[in-house]
């Protein structure tokens, strides 16, 4: 009877730590805002935090499109933006995910032995015929200094 309870208590546990792992993993999956409720509770509120949210993320999305060209961490910067935007907005939340997830196995496949050593190869041979182009072009024209 007791080794029956001891069971019994041993699967409850298992049960409720499940649970709350899952909690936590339906927590994570969970689409939609995350504005406290005073806000929530209000149309007008709401709308202000969904029109502030998409400005503050617009504007961090317009700095990192203008770091893609100038010095700084622009895609960083672009998925920070979003991620800001995945804060109140479940299609930027579905962008931000399938963005994550792609990462994630491009980093996967970049971290395999036989791509990495066949990208070693092309960069190597792509280093070598610009810099035989670049010795052609020197040995034909020169170096002309105004």
């Amino acid at each position: 009877m007791n080794a029956e309870n001891d069971k019994q208590k041993m699967v409850a546990a298992t049960v409720t730590a499940d649970s709350a792992a899952g909690d936590d993993r339906a927590a994570e999956r969970k689409l939609g805002t995350r504005a406290p409720g005073f806000i929530q509770k209000s149309s007008l509120l709401r709308l202000g935090w969904q029109v502030g949210i998409f400005v503050v993320g617009l504007a961090v999305i317009g700095a990192g499109i203008a770091m893609l060209v100038l010095p700084g961490p622009g895609w960083l910067v672009v998925f920070g933006g979003m991620a800001i935007w995945a804060t109140e907005f479940a299609w930027a939340q579905i962008v931000l995910r399938w963005t994550r997830r792609k990462v994630t196995e491009a980093a996967q496949r970049a971290l395999d032995p036989r791509v990495r050593r066949r990208n070693i190869i092309l960069t190597t041979a792509v280093l070598l015929i610009i810099t035989a182009l670049a010795g052609i072009y020197l040995w034909k024209f020169g170096i002309v200094i105004p």
